[in-house]
């Protein structure tokens, strides 16, 4: 017997790929704007830019996991590409609500992807555990910079 989806599951790849670069491209641009904005910024109170630093952060995250719904939503659209169980029918908030279970790794729930989407949603969680860590650092960073002055 022979797998007749093929379509479908590369454009499920297709996409992930799309989504992940995105959202690393927002995060890797995000950054250095806020980066270079908190230099320019409060010069006498230094410790209040860790808290905006915090805020654009988790804004950025919030774009990122919208990304990742929003393709979501789009790939089921498509035939084949999989189902969501526990959403009939899948509005775009609950794509972004699966994304973000997926991206804070915190996992799933009251939904769940079948099929091919799944793979979207694995490779979510990786992208925003990286992202994630990668924010970790720039705060680490930002508060060493800033509360040593």
């Amino acid at each position: 017997m022979s797998y007749q989806y093929w379509d479908a599951n590369l454009l499920v790849v297709f996409a992930t790929i799309l989504a992940v670069g995105s959202a690393v491209m927002v995060h890797y641009e995000g950054l250095g704007v806020l980066s270079n904005w908190l230099l320019k910024r409060h010069e006498h109170h230094q410790r209040i830019k860790v808290l905006y630093a915090i805020f654009g952060i988790l804004f950025l995250h919030i774009i990122e996991i919208w990304i990742f719904g929003f393709f979501g939503w789009l790939l089921l659209e498509y035939p084949n590409t999989g189902t969501v169980n526990g959403a009939h029918p899948l509005i775009l908030l609950d794509s972004v609500y699966l994304a973000a279970a997926s991206f804070t790794t915190v996992g799933f729930g009251d939904l769940t992807p079948v099929g091919p989407i799944r793979f979207l949603s694995g490779t979510t969680g990786l992208t925003g555990l990286v992202l994630i860590t990668w924010s970790a650092s720039f705060t680490y960073y930002e508060m060493e910079r800033f509360w040593r002055k």
